[in-house]
């Protein structure tokens, strides 16, 4: 079959197994396959497929069926303008979280911030980002997870940043020595334990540590919110992804603790809250 039909089939089997964007998707799958840019398949869409390469095409058209993620067949995804390493050990980056990668950098540049520590940091996507785009910054990068860690370090070393990150394993604080931190950072687990099962089958697909929040999923707002302070320079930030309907609940953690001011919530490109910023009084 030539590469304009076997996309169309590729569409077709997924428009009948329900998956989402299967035009997107099936021209994706077909790019990674032949390792060819978006404008080669509209340009050679007529050229004859060889044989192994109609085989995995199809092979990874069926893994799309089976609920596994695009990322994780391809083993790639686009953030801040570069490009990660993801599989199945970590949570892949969403574009939501660019909201808090550039508030983030706003705020460094606003108080000449050096030392930052990104918490449950997965695949590095925000360190890596955060190195790359902070001049003369110093990013500690922690997850309990040694597979994300993995991760993580790659993705610092093909975004030439390794040499700005430090790593380390450990549950939040646990093995993070006591030093002074412009900005703490976190994406942390903020899915409700009782809705994990409800997520679309994609996201299922991602590790469950990297979710579950806790009964409420607030566990690592309390745990962070309650250390950071022992963290924070004085008039340090810091700053968090929530889920779309935690503003409130994450601002009346921080308020519980009486150490905070100038708290505010910044929303999403769809309109929805998405980061929180508090700083050290």
């Amino acid at each position: 079959m030539t590469i304009r039909e076997t996309i169309r089939k590729g569409m077709i089997i997924l428009k009948n197994n329900n998956v989402t964007e299967p035009n997107i998707k099936a021209r994706m799958i077909m790019q990674y396959v032949l390792n060819k840019p978006r404008e080669y398949l509209m340009i050679y869409d007529d050229e004859i497929l060889k044989l192994r390469q109609e085989v995995n095409y199809f092979k990874a058209i069926k893994k799309l069926c089976q609920g596994i993620p695009l990322q994780h067949i391809t083993n790639m995804q686009e953030f801040m303008k570069m490009r990660f390493y993801v599989d199945e050990n970590v949570l892949i980056p969403r574009q939501d979280t660019e909201i808090l990668v550039e508030e983030v950098i706003k705020i460094a540049k606003k108080i000449n911030a050096k030392k930052i520590l990104d918490l449950c940091t997965g695949s590095g996507a925000i360190a890596v980002a955060l190195a790359k785009y902070i001049k003369n910054s110093e990013i500690t990068a922690v997850d309990i997870s040694k597979n994300a860690l993995n991760i993580a370090k790659l993705n610092a070393k093909n975004n030439e940043v390794e040499e700005k990150i430090t790593f380390i394993q450990s549950d939040l604080f646990k093995n993070v020595k006591k030093e002074k931190y412009d900005i703490i950072v976190s994406n942390p687990p903020y899915i409700k334990k009782d809705i994990l099962k409800k997520l679309d089958r994609e996201v299922q697909k991602e590790p469950e540590i990297a979710l579950d929040g806790g009964y409420d999923g607030l566990d690592f707002y309390r745990k962070i919110i309650n250390m950071a302070d022992e963290y924070l320079k004085f008039h340090g930030y810091l700053c968090f992804e929530i889920g779309y309907d935690q503003k409130e609940e994450v601002e009346e953690l921080i308020k519980e603790q009486g150490k905070y001011i100038e708290t505010y919530c910044k929303k999403d490109l769809c309109d929805n809250d998405r980061i929180v910023v508090t700083k050290l009084n």
